[in-house]
């Protein structure tokens, strides 16, 4: 049993569930500030606070709060991006499982994200879809876009809530049923994407980062011409090359995590709107009609 409910004159509603602080504004981010500025409400859910991280950026090595307690310094981080791109934000309250490594990989921490129940995980998102009652949902592929255990969670958790929400017979404590319309794969690490941009830099005579990636794509390729093609196809590119720099800002706040001198920052907004200005979706699932290609996760809902 589902709830049914019309799309009146009233914003329309977007909730993006990531894992971590931060990986909001490396996934989305520009999406998110466009659909901001269009006068749509979008939400933000932080799966876990981010504690077991570490320092990802030179300039903060020895910096005496995130040493301390990086879950607060990250509170503060992801206080100033949701600032920056106008977006709401809410913390699912879940404890991060850290990136496990080497050989053999140690166990994840007792009591984190990654090793919840899975109804446990998801309640709180349940819970946030209800009383957001988002008509779109974005989060990661199966693989979490990259195989981060609390990725992964994310992925399972999102996909449950999509399906739950509007059941008012799962999670009875969580609310009233509210069915979401969509459901989103981000593809921030979509091949064609990195490739364009790797060639655009080489043609404008500037070192790119990207090779190291796109040689390891180039040799899972049985041909070994193209990046292969990912799990999910791209049904959906959204426009929003406006709001490159709002997404740089919004990195740069997460000042623990993010190198202002680093990867992210390789090529500038204006070589970016010429020669990728979109951010790449997959439509996995939707309960309204749409045809691809789309350039608008709310086609169909307008």
């Amino acid at each position: 049993m589902t709830v049914n409910q019309g799309h009146s004159a009233e914003p329309l509603r977007l909730l993006a569930v990531h894992a971590h602080p931060d990986d909001e504004a490396s996934k989305g981010a520009a999406m998110m500030a466009s659909y901001v500025a269009a006068g749509d409400r979008v939400m933000v859910a932080s799966c876990t606070g981010g504690e077991r991280g570490g320092i990802q950026n030179p300039a903060m090595e020895g910096d005496a709060h995130s040493l301390r307690d990086m879950g607060g310094a990250r509170r503060l981080e992801m206080a100033r991006a949701a600032e920056i791109l106008g977006i709401e934000h809410q913390w699912l309250g879940f404890t991060d499982s850290g990136l496990p490594e080497g050989d053999p990989l140690p166990a994840l921490p007792a009591n984190c994200f990654a090793l919840k129940p899975l109804e446990i995980a998801a309640a709180p998102l349940v819970r946030l879809v209800r009383r957001f009652r988002p008509h779109v949902i974005v989060s990661y592929d199966e693989n979490g876009g990259y195989p981060h255990p609390d990725h992964i969670m994310a992925h399972k958790v999102t996909v449950e809530a999509f399906h739950a929400a509007g059941d008012p017979e799962r999670y009875p404590e969580a609310g009233p049923a509210w069915e979401p319309q969509k459901l989103y794969y981000d593809l921030a690490f979509n091949p064609q994407r990195f490739r364009a941009l790797h060639f655009a830099l080489e043609e404008a005579g500037i070192a790119s980062p990207y090779a190291q990636r796109l040689a390891a794509w180039l040799e899972a390729d049985s041909e070994g011409h193209t990046p292969p093609a990912g799990t999910h196809p791209t049904t959906t590119q959204v426009d929003c090359g406006e709001f490159f720099e709002k997404r740089d800002d919004a990195l740069r706040a997460h000042a623990t995590q993010v190198d202002p001198e680093g990867f992210f920052f390789a090529v500038s907004p204006d070589m970016q709107r010429k020669v990728w200005p979109w951010e790449d979706y997959s439509l996995i699932e939707s309960r309204v009609p749409t045809s691809f290609p789309e350039n608008d996760l709310f086609a169909g809902l307008r």
